[in-house]
C-alpha cells in the first residue's frame, strides 16, 4: 500500500484526488495540506511514500516545500503537479528534488501509475518531457565545462556514453541498441551512475549532465 500526502490550495482539488485514490487497493491518503508550509510540517509527521505537491500556492510554493522536505533526508518523495506541460514552475521543483511532474489534467490511470512508480523510486517525467523540459530551461543552467564536478569525474567512459544518451531522452531499450549492449547491462550501468552522481532517479541525472557541462544545449 503506497500512502499518500496530498498537497493543494484548491479544496475541490484535493477532494477530488483523496476520492480517486482511496478508490485504489493500492493507495491511500494519509493527510492533506493547503499550502507548502502546511506540507512540509505533514510530512514530517506522517511519512508518506508520496508527496502530490502542487505548484502554484499561496504562501510558500511547492517548489520550496518540496526543496525542504527533500532537505530533511526523509524517505518521502516528490510528485509534482503543474497546468502546463512547460511550466518552468515545474522545471524548479524538479531541480528543488522532486522525482517528476504531471499535468493536472493526467487520467486518472496516469495519475494512480505516475504514484506507483515514484514510490518505487522511478521518475515520472517521460524521456521525451525531459527532454522539452530542459530544451526550454536551459538557460536557467550555468555553462560549465566537464570535470569541473568531482562526481563526474569518477564516471568512466562508458557511464559517461550511457548518461549522454539519457540526457538525449533515450529510453534504456535504446540506450541498449546505441551501445549495443544488452538492456539489463544498461540498467546496470544506470544504478552505478545514479548512485555515483548522488542523484536520486532519471531526471536528477539529467540535470546533472546539463548542469556539469557533459551535455550541452542544442
Amino acid at each position: 500500500m503506497t500512502t499518500v500526502l496530498i498537497v493543494d490550495d484548491q479544496p475541490l482539488q484535493r477532494i477530488g484526488f483523496r476520492m480517486l485514490l482511496n478508490s485504489s487497493p493500492e493507495t491511500t491518503v494519509v493527510g492533506e495540506a493547503e499550502h507548502g508550509a502546511e506540507a512540509v510540517r505533514r510530512t514530517a509527521e506522517l511519512h508518506p511514500d508520496v508527496v502530490l505537491m502542487d505548484i502554484r500556492m499561496p504562501g510558500m510554493d511547492g517548489i520550496e516545500a518540496t526543496r525542504r522536505i527533500l532537505a530533511s533526508g526523509g524517505r518521502s518523495r516528490v510528485l509534482v503537479l503543474t497546468t502546463f506541460d512547460l511550466d518552468e514552475y515545474a522545471y524548479g521543483a524538479l531541480r528543488a528534488g522532486a522525482s517528476g511532474f504531471l499535468l493536472k489534467d493526467a487520467r486518472p490511470d496516469e495519475l494512480l501509475a505516475g504514484i506507483r512508480a515514484v514510490a518505487a523510486g522511478d521518475a515520472v517525467v517521460a524521456p521525451a518531457m525531459t527532454r522539452r523540459l530542459l530544451e526550454v530551461f536551459t538557460t536557467h543552467l550555468p555553462l560549465r565545462g566537464p570535470g569541473e564536478d568531482p562526481r563526474l569525474a569518477g564516471l568512466t567512459q562508458r557511464e559517461r556514453e550511457v548518461l549522454t544518451d539519457i540526457a538525449a531522452g533515450l529510453t534504456n531499450s535504446e540506450i541498449a541498441e546505441d551501445l549495443c549492449l544488452s538492456e539489463s547491462t544498461i540498467k546496470t550501468h544506470i544504478g552505478r551512475i545514479l548512485a555515483k552522481i548522488g542523484a536520486r532517479d532519471r531526471v536528477q541525472a539529467v540535470i546533472f549532465a546539463y548542469d556539469t557541462g557533459l551535455v550541452r544545449p542544442s
